[in-house]
């Protein structure tokens, strides 16, 4: 079956929505890809039709197998791309993500076996996301948000979840970087700020940045 981008963009999409928790809602689906209301309900529809999900009105869209297969296969290009273009190809943590989009449905199943190879079978991308599988399989992810940390317990950054390029330049700034030890010293209430020990050195972030940051315990 070949899809059009505008299909797996969606698939993606309602997969990533699944997987935060958060449920797929037509008006969830549009924010996340900037499009009307009416064009996500039309397209939930129409892959409804083509038995890559199930959608009911005011419910949503879930993925069926057929669904869900497509989409793993559609990230695991991305993230498998983001790791190439940090790795191989010199971009940026905060510039991989765009340029991954754009290259992601275009990459045959041979490109993407090589990348593999020649990346020694990466299991997790340069922002802490798990690769799926070549077999469609997604790891688990044993990590937490970092506003749900305990104070005085060490973590490892595991994953930084949002992509924004300022963000991202930000954190690195910090030195917040997937694999980094750090110690929550204090929480203020109120969803106020963070207090971390990053590498003995004291920093504090905002609650809407620690919101972006999961973390596992050492």
């Amino acid at each position: 079956m070949v899809l059009s981008q505008a299909v797996e963009d969606y698939l993606k999409t309602i997969y990533t929505l699944e997987a935060e928790g958060e449920g797929a809602s037509t008006t969830k689906i549009a924010n996340a890809l900037e499009v009307s209301s009416a064009s996500a309900t039309n397209m939930a529809k129409r892959l409804s039709k083509m038995g890559l999900v199930n959608y009911e009105s005011y419910k949503g869209a879930t993925l069926t197998e057929a669904g869900e297969k497509i989409a793993l296969e559609i990230i695991r290009h991305h993230r498998l791309l983001e790791l190439y273009l940090l790795e191989v190809m010199g971009y940026s943590w905060d510039e991989v993500h765009d340029e991954a989009e754009k290259l992601e449905h275009h990459i045959s199943e041979q490109f993407e076996d090589k990348i593999a190879k020649l990346l020694d079978d990466p299991t997790h991308d340069p922002h802490g996301d798990p690769i799926p599988t070549k077999e469609g399989l997604m790891p688990d992810m044993d990590s937490n948000p970092l506003i749900e940390a305990e104070v005085n317990q060490e973590y490892i950054v595991s994953r930084v979840k949002d992509q924004d390029p300022d963000l991202l330049r930000y954190l690195e700034k910090l030195g917040l970087l997937p694999g980094l030890k750090i110690k929550i010293k204090e929480k203020a209430p109120f969803k106020g700020p963070i207090t971390l020990l990053i590498e003995n050195k004291e920093q504090v972030i905002g609650n809407d940045v620690a919101q972006n940051i999961f973390v596992a315990k050492i």
